[in-house]
C-alpha cells in the first residue's frame, strides 16, 4: 500500500539547486537566440481559465480505514534541454527512475541544448517520478523525450493522462512549438510553466505569451525546475487546470 505523507512540505532556500545530475547547465552565461513565432493562435479557444476555490480534505470516519490516494497521471514536456529531468527530479518523493544517455558526437548538429547549457545527456524514452499531494492524491510525473525524432513515444505516454506541464527556455522559444501543438490537438489541458534559468526570464510573460500565441484559457507560470517548492506550485497549477476541465466536462 502507498505510504502517505505529511502535507506539509519541508522548506528550502530560495534558487537552492535539487540533487540531480542537470543541475550543472544552469551555471552558464545568459543568452538569447532567435525566436520563431507561430502563424497564430488555435481556431477555437476554450473559456479563459479560472482557478477552482480550494477545498480541504475530509478525514475518514473515525474506526475505517483511509483510503489510498487517487493516482494522477501528469505529463511533464517540452524541448530539448529546457529542463524536464531537472523537473522531475526536482520533486519526485522516490528516487526517479531517468533514461538517460551520453551525448555523442554524432548529435553536432542535431541536438542543440542551447547556448546556456552544460548539458552532456539526453532522455532517449521517459523520466519517471511520484508525489503525494496530500491524502487524497498522487501524482505520477512522466518526463517525454525532447527530441522530434522521439515524437512517436509521445501517443503512448500521453495515453491516460490528465494534464500536463509544458517546460520553456525563454530564449529559445521555438523549441516548445510541437508540445503545444500537440497538447492542442490532442484536447489535454496543460500549463505553461517558464523555466528561470539563472533565476530570470529572457523575456517578459506577456511577451513570451504573444509569441507562442496561446490563450487566456492556458496557465502561463514562471518557475524554477531546481526548487521543490517552485515545481510543487507550477504542478498544482495543472492538476487545478484538469479538475476545471474534468468538472466542465460533467457539467456538459
Amino acid at each position: 500500500m502507498d505510504s502517505v505523507r505529511s502535507p506539509e512540505w519541508p522548506a528550502a532556500p530560495l534558487g537552492g539547486v535539487a540533487a540531480n545530475s542537470a543541475a550543472a547547465r544552469y551555471g552558464m552565461s545568459a543568452g538569447t537566440g532567435p525566436i520563431v513565432g507561430r502563424a497564430g493562435p488555435p481556431a477555437s479557444a476554450p473559456p479563459p481559465y479560472r482557478p477552482s476555490s480550494a477545498t480541504g480534505s475530509v478525514p475518514p470516519p473515525v474506526g475505517k480505514p483511509a483510503a489510498p490516494p487517487i493516482p494522477v497521471k501528469i505529463l511533464v514536456a517540452g524541448g530539448f534541454g529546457v529542463g524536464k529531468t531537472t523537473t522531475v527530479g526536482a520533486i519526485s518523493e522516490i528516487a526517479p527512475l531517468t533514461t538517460e544517455a551520453e551525448m555523442t558526437s554524432a548529435g553536432i548538429g542535431v541536438d542543440d541544448p542551447g547556448a546556456r547549457s552544460a548539458k552532456t545527456t539526453t532522455t532517449v524514452a521517459m523520466d519517471f517520478g511520484c508525489v503525494t499531494i496530500d491524502r487524497s492524491l498522487k501524482l505520477y510525473l512522466f518526463g517525454t523525450p525532447g527530441q522530434t525524432r522521439f515524437g512517436f513515444m509521445w501517443d503512448d505516454l500521453a495515453r491516460g493522462a490528465l494534464g500536463a506541464l509544458v517546460v520553456v527556455d525563454s530564449s529559445r522559444l521555438d523549441d516548445c512549438f510541437p508540445a503545444i501543438d500537440f497538447f492542442e490537438r490532442a484536447g489535454l489541458p496543460f500549463v505553461v510553466g517558464v523555466n528561470a534559468f539563472d533565476g530570470r526570464l529572457a523575456l517578459e510573460l506577456g511577451e513570451i505569451r504573444w509569441a507562442l500565441a496561446i490563450g487566456d484559457h492556458v496557465p502561463l507560470v514562471q518557475f524554477d525546475a531546481r526548487d521543490r517548492l517552485s515545481v510543487r506550485d507550477a504542478l498544482l497549477v495543472v492538476l487545478d487546470r484538469a479538475l476545471d476541465r474534468a468538472t466542465r466536462d460533467r457539467k456538459a
